[in-house]
């Protein structure tokens, strides 16, 4: 009988667990069998290790009882990612390779046929997984073994150390008993710990002409942190403001690179030239709410948390489903997303900005001098409650698009450069972080009072304007938070009147709007 263990990791969500990869081998009829809660994919990978073995020219022990448990046994394991560790404990269980030598070391690898790595999802989490707990500790990291563009992603964590490797005889080569310095070969190589250093590129707000209401509103938007929804007539350039905003926001910083791409890799879509670009997300309209937030099984990242330190941009909002509407009310809230069902329960980060869209009615000319509305009041008001008052409470500013006329469209002048507007929403970030070290749409609770002081004059205009208009608490704390980036923007270090006033215009009811 012999037993050999190899390490890894099984992502629920974006933690990436411990799992101990145990293999036996022991006399009796031959078969191979998988345990340790594993999805059909992982049990799958019995013909493809098998297969690799044999077409690297390697020895699979075909006349033995193999026993592979994946422990612990309570932690559900999907995807492809444990046919490299599989294969590397039957070689050492069977003395092909020294199963001592696999100490410190972490694998994960889909196998073809014949024998090459492929790549997995979520390698980034697994290397942020290894890399975080051992901060500040003496013990050294696990080195990872990875396939080669796996490899690339994990290697962006700083303390990581990653080995990519292109074929199953690349890492076998550096396990073989003895005390012989494995040969170097191509398929094996240490990867750098160094990311991209190209700026990213974004579409410059420059080529929005007119409209200085929205620009403002993406301003103050991109300052502050907060949500914005643009009501307006076909073409009048809604899309286009909302697909410049991106760039308006403040460079990431390495920790938000990181969580950003390491949702990325989760869903599959990182690559290196997206690192440090805030992600603009800008699902259809037909989306449900499960794509929104997320699920499936294992739970997987939707939408809001793909657009994590970015941008979520939905456009046509009536059209969405309600229910996925209505699904995005806690997670603008609190900046995460629970996904819980009854066998297992994830948390994907979602501290994104909303960008919404919509047409004022149906067939969106409500209150355009360009084109009259042939939509009945009846119409119009059916069309606009599909968005229930929770979620416009949640959405801090409204702002009207107006259609520009041919002459002003051909003859306006450029608009001001993505440059010089993010100049400015830097100042004003810079201002709310050194003030209480977030920005100002994530205050809470006392912090509201103590960091959105009123001028008695501006409080008076508050107090007034809420009454009037009828507003909850929640959209009382939400005005006053747009009125402080306003400050922020304008230097000042006290909110005053016209902060507020400028702050109130953009919490309008949305039919008293048109």
């Amino acid at each position: 009988m012999s037993l050999s263990l190899v390490h890894s990791r099984a992502l629920l969500g974006l933690q990436a667990h411990p799992v101990c990869v145990e293999v036996h081998l022991a006399n009796g009829l031959p078969s191979f069998t998988l345990v340790g809660l594993a999805d059909t994919e992982v049990k799958e990978a019995r013909e493809r290790v098998r297969s690799a073995i044999q077409n690297a020219g390697l020895e699979f022990p075909a006349n033995k009882r193999i026993t592979v448990n994946l422990a612990p046994a309570d932690l559900p394991k999907d995807s492809g990612r444990f046919d490299l560790p599989i294969a590397l404990g039957i070689l050492a269980a069977s003395g092909q390779i020294d199963a001592r030598k696999l100490a410190g070391y972490e694998f994960a690898g889909e196998l073809s046929l014949g024998g090459d790595l492929r790549p997995v999802r979520g390698s980034l989490a697994m290397s942020l997984a290894i890399a975080r707990p051992a901060q500040g500790t003496p013990q050294p990291l696990p080195r990872m073994v990875l396939p080669e563009g796996s490899a690339q992603e994990a290697a962006l964590v700083p303390q990581a150390e990653v080995y990519r490797a292109q074929h199953l005889l690349d890492v076998v080569r550096q396990f073989l008993p003895g005390d012989a310095i494995p040969e170097a070969k191509d398929g094996w190589m240490r990867v750098a710990s160094a990311a991209p250093s190209r700026q990213p590129a974004y579409p410059d707000l420059a080529d929005v002409k007119g409209q200085a209401a929205a620009r403002r509103a993406l301003e103050i938007a991109a300052a502050g942190g907060h949500s914005i929804l643009m009501v307006g007539a076909p073409g009048s350039g809604k899309s286009m403001l909302a697909q410049r905003f991106a760039g308006l926001l403040p460079a990431m910083t390495t920790e938000e690179a990181l969580e950003t791409a390491a949702v990325a890799s989760l869903g599959g879509r990182f690559t290196l030239d997206h690192w440090a670009v805030r992600p603009t997300c800008a699902p259809h309209h037909t989306a449900s709410a499960v794509a929104l937030v997320g699920g499936g099984s294992p739970p997987r990242p939707g939408e809001i948390s793909l657009a994590h330190r970015g941008v979520l941009f939905l456009d046509e909002l009536p059209e969405f489903p309600r229910a996925a509407l209505e699904a995005l009310r806690e997670p603008l809230e609190s900046g995460h997303i629970t996904i819980s069902r009854a066998a297992q329960r994830a948390e994907f980060p979602a501290r994104f900005q909303l960008i919404a869209a919509m047409n004022p009615c149906p067939c969106g000319y409500l209150g355009s001098s360009l084109r009259a509305c042939r939509c009945s009041p009846d119409v119009v008001s059916r069309y606009q409650g599909k968005l229930s008052g929770p979620l416009l409470d949640r959405i801090d500013l409204h702002v009207e698009v107006g259609s520009l006329a041919a002459d002003e469209l051909v003859d306006a002048p450029p608009g001001e450069s993505t440059g010089a507007v993010r100049s400015r929403v830097v100042q004003a970030r810079e201002r709310s972080m050194t003030r209480q070290g977030s920005s100002n749409q994530a205050l809470e609770g006392q912090a509201i009072d103590a960091q959105c002081q009123m001028d008695p004059a501006a409080a008076k205009f508050l107090h007034v304007a809420a009454t009037r208009l009828g507003w909850s608490g929640r959209g009382i704390h939400r005005c006053l938070k747009v009125a402080r980036t306003i400050a922020d923007l304008a230097g000042a270090k006290t909110v005053q009147v016209t902060h507020v006033a400028e702050a109130v215009q953009y919490r309008r009811a949305l039919k008293a709007a048109h």
